[in-house]
């Protein structure tokens, strides 16, 4: 039992020993502090998820998420690129609701991040675009005017208001909004 045990033991050290030579990026094997925005060698996104331990405190796990990125693999976000971006390595989940908010759309459109930062631009160009609203016109806009630019993604359906569009459809003229 103890050969087995031992032997086991082996083929575990030798599998992370043969993880490092090769220089596979796997997300579980990454630290809370470079998780988020990074894509493992496989090309999927790597996340921060909180795990509720049986004592109530809660740890923070890298995960492999489902979601693939095209053209990159292997890619640990540079620190330039998260504090040009204003992004945070302790997120948690990445919401598209971030947009709605003009100085975060400010950093993602600057040149700084918008230019130099494929991996974090492609990430909000995704979710921008799963909200119906396309990235580029976004930054435009907030580079112009930037509450045109929180109305042009409101109206595409990201942030649910209080009053729904039927609710507006059905109520009569002189109904205040």
């Amino acid at each position: 039992m103890a050969f087995f045990r031992s032997l086991a033991l082996v083929l575990f050290l030798s599998s992370l020993f043969l993880h490092a030579a090769i220089g596979e990026l796997i997300c579980e094997d990454l630290p809370q502090d470079v998780c988020a925005f990074s894509i493992a060698t496989s090309g999927k996104r790597c996340l921060l998820e909180t795990n509720a331990k049986a004592d109530g405190k809660v740890e923070y796990q890298c995960r492999t998420s489902e979601v693939v990125v095209e053209r990159m693999a292997d890619y640990i976000e540079s620190d330039e690129c998260i504090n040009a971006c204003g992004v945070d390595r302790n997120s948690v989940g990445i919401s598209s609701d971030a947009l709605l908010e003009p100085l975060f759309t400010a950093n993602l459109c600057s040149t700084a991040c918008y230019n130099q930062c494929p991996n974090i631009v492609d990430l909000y160009f995704n979710l921008a675009a799963g909200e119906g609203a396309f990235l580029p016109d976004l930054c435009d806009a907030a580079r112009s005017n930037p509450h045109r630019s929180m109305i042009q993604l409101m109206s595409s359906g990201v942030a649910a208001g209080p009053i729904s569009s039927e609710d507006l459809a059905l109520a009569p003229a002189s109904a205040p909004m």
